[in-house]
């Protein structure tokens, strides 16, 4: 059995407690003529994955449906039909809200069910991509409830959105999950239940969007891979809400990178198709830039040289377009020098180490922020090392270290071992210096 997060998660919304639930419920069934006497022990049993027998789940629905002046279903509760499906991109709005609003208060206990769920491969990692691309559109998207969301509240999001992106590059994504989290789980929440119109709506949807996609991309620096790509595919669902394809596809974007992280390379190159098909001309030049560069890294993985030099010839020729002024703020990862450090890595695994070098280069003398420096930095040091230039590889690497320094991040740690790792195999004393330094670096507790 799996925790019960729907119930739990409208129990609190309901600020309905354990024995008040199973008392009220014990009054339902006395009005239908049934002898019930549920104590708080049974809510417990429920909230742990048991189905309470009989009428009890339609009970429980009356109940809650009083207390929150709206309707729940057994779906909403968590009871409904076993083994059906998980409702996903495609899904009504209001089961999507509950749901999501589930996963982010067990994200914010740290349910392990939710932190340390595998992600998925296949067909139910392609459907939300699949459906985010094709018909049927939300035809209205607004709600009736108890809060009535205004401009302001959406300003806050977008405000909040910045904030929490800031903090995951300064600080790392370890440190900046557990705010986000706790954001959506008390602000965001109530507002997607709230009030309000359908155009209103939309912009609440696309706002919520790049909030969750920046929790997904924290849980992903945390090493949480199936709960970030429950994160992304629930922003992508936001995002089609929201009607703004290009929203859409910066998530998509989000995707094809965790699908190179994971090795899936052919899923990583047909995402990003999607992406650039669906889009259309909402896709800006830098996302065009980043998805068409992370399809040449895909490409040279699977040893196409071809295809991962023609994607290179149209990330660059985008990269020439990118006008920062007429960017949305979530492409604003795609700074001076994020395409020329992609670009490096697919000519590194391709064998061209010059070209790999003068990329790289570029890369690092690009301005960019301490996080964006430090990958930066990573991949110049493996490409010296590749080239037998152990000083100069010494060198970065100190540079890279320093930089990464008050950063909690499990993907930065994972390139200081890589490099770490080079850096020993070279056999200088510079770069063993610089290993003892990444030593001393990893030595310190997430």
């Amino acid at each position: 059995m799996q925790p019960n997060t729907l119930l739990d998660a409208l129990l609190d919304e309901a600020g309905v407690s354990n024995a008040g639930l199973a008392a009220r419920v014990n009054r339902a069934g006395r009005a239908r003529g049934l002898t019930l006497r549920y104590e708080h022990t049974a809510v417990a049993r429920w909230l742990k994955g048991q189905r309470p027998r009989g009428q009890v789940p339609d009970l429980i629905c009356e109940v809650l449906a009083a207390r929150l002046h709206r309707q729940v279903t057994l779906d909403d509760i968590g009871f409904g039909v076993p083994g059906g499906p998980a409702l996903a991109v495609g899904s009504p709005l209001s089961g999507f809200v509950e749901r999501a609003a589930a996963l982010w208060r067990s994200d914010e206990q740290q349910r392990p069910h939710i932190v340390a769920a595998p992600a998925v491969t296949g067909t139910p990692a392609v459907m939300p991509v699949w459906e985010w691309e094709n018909p049927p559109e939300d035809v209205d998207v607004s709600r009736n409830g108890r809060t009535t969301v205004s401009a302001a509240d959406i300003t806050v999001l977008s405000a909040a959105r910045s904030h929490y992106e800031q903090m995951y590059r300064k600080a790392g994504g370890i440190a900046t999950r557990a705010r986000i989290v706790g954001f959506l789980t008390a602000e965001t929440a109530p507002l997607l239940r709230g009030s309000y119109s359908d155009a209103l709506g939309r912009r609440l949807h696309r706002a919520t969007g790049g909030l969750v996609a920046v929790a997904g991309i924290c849980a992903y620096d945390a090493d949480a891979h199936g709960l970030a790509q429950r994160y992304f595919h629930q922003a992508l669902r936001l995002a089609k809400a929201s009607g703004d394809r290009g929203l859409g596809a910066y998530v998509i974007a989000l995707l094809v990178n965790q699908s190179l992280f994971m090795g899936e390379y052919r899923q990583a190159v047909a995402f990003a198709e999607a992406a650039l098909r669906a889009a259309g001309r909402q896709i800006t030049p830098a996302l065009a830039a980043d998805l068409t560069a992370m399809q040449a890294k895909a490409y040279a993985h699977l040893g196409d040289g071809a295809a991962a030099l023609a994607c290179i010839r149209r990330a660059e020729s985008a990269a020439e377009r990118i006008s920062p002024g007429d960017e949305p703020a979530e492409t604003d990862y795609v700074q001076p020098g994020l395409v020329n450090v992609q670009v490096a890595e697919a000519l590194l695994d391709l064998g061209a180490l010059s070209a790999a070098h003068e990329h790289a280069s570029m890369a690092v003398l690009a301005p960019s922020h301490d996080r964006g420096r430090v990958h930066r930095l990573a991949m110049l040091c493996q490409i010296e090392l590749r080239q037998g230039e152990a000083d100069a590889a010494a060198r970065t690497a100190v540079e890279m270290t320093e930089r990464a320094r008050g950063m909690e991040s499990r993907r930065l740690r994972d390139r200081l071992r890589q490099v770490r790792e080079s850096l020993l195999a070279s056999g200088g004393e510079d770069a063993r210096e610089a290993a003892a330094l990444i030593d001393g670096a990893l030595r310190v507790p997430l």
